[in-house]
């Protein structure tokens, strides 16, 4: 419509004088710091290890961690590249594609060793199912199916939904796990910007707007160091 004006086919766009309606939120679920440490004793040895290590670690989107390839990580470096991200499609199955979101997106994320350390067990019990299966899938997959093709996203987020249930916190979903992350980094007075660029956001203000539950608390801190300096 839009163009249809500019190309003088119509006088007025009629789609202007229209209000898109808005989403309701979902309200934020996070762990708090005990809650994590019961978390990462749930899934010792659980088929699920290593993503949720992962996900809480980086603070990546499901698609981009279910697109995630080895050629993509780093273990010496401690980095991984988010390249590419992964969805299913009705009546198409599994697309992969770069990572569409915005030019940030595309990024470098610093590992901690809990993360390297999972991901080389990983690794290795990859490396076995390939030997085993008659037939591998090609794509290169940190986190896939015995067979190497892609996890199913809805299979993941009922296992988490289990772990979930079993903390007595069923709202969580494994997106919370990304929430999670970024609270933790700003509980621990990382500077906004670096947590822009581990999650992705296109600019600073969406974090900082995502997140703003967590300001009351980081300004309460700075008041306290302010009276701290001057005090004697």
């Amino acid at each position: 419509m839009h163009h249809a004006v500019k190309w003088r086919l119509i006088a007025l766009n009629p789609a202007d004088a229209c209000e898109a309606p808005r989403p309701d939120k979902t309200e934020m679920e996070v762990f708090n710091a005990e809650e994590v440490r019961q978390l990462l004793t749930l899934i010792r040895d659980h088929e699920d290890e290593a993503i949720i290590k992962t996900a809480l670690f980086t603070g990546m989107r499901q698609g981009e961690l279910l697109g995630l390839r080895w050629r993509d990580v780093d273990l010496d470096q401690k980095v991984l590249h988010v390249q590419q991200t992964v969805g299913r499609l009705p009546k198409v199955g599994f697309v992969f594609r770069p990572c569409p979101k915005n030019k940030r997106s595309r990024r470098l994320i610093a590992l901690p060793e809990i993360v390297i350390s999972a991901l080389k067990k990983h690794k290795k019990l990859k490396a076995t199912e390939e030997l085993k299966a008659e037939k591998y899938a090609e794509h290169n997959l940190v986190f896939c199916t015995p067979a190497g093709e892609p996890l199913d996203p809805s299979a993941l987020g009922r296992r988490f939904k289990a772990l979930a249930q079993q903390m007595h916190r069923p709202k969580m979903r494994f997106h919370d796990l990304r929430h999670t992350h970024a609270t933790m980094l700003f509980s621990q007075g990382v500077h906004p910007k670096i947590v822009q660029e581990r999650l992705g956001h296109e600019t600073i203000s969406i974090t900082l707007d995502t997140y703003s539950h967590v300001q009351p608390g980081m300004q309460e801190e700075a008041v306290a160091r302010l009276e701290n300096l001057f005090k004697k």
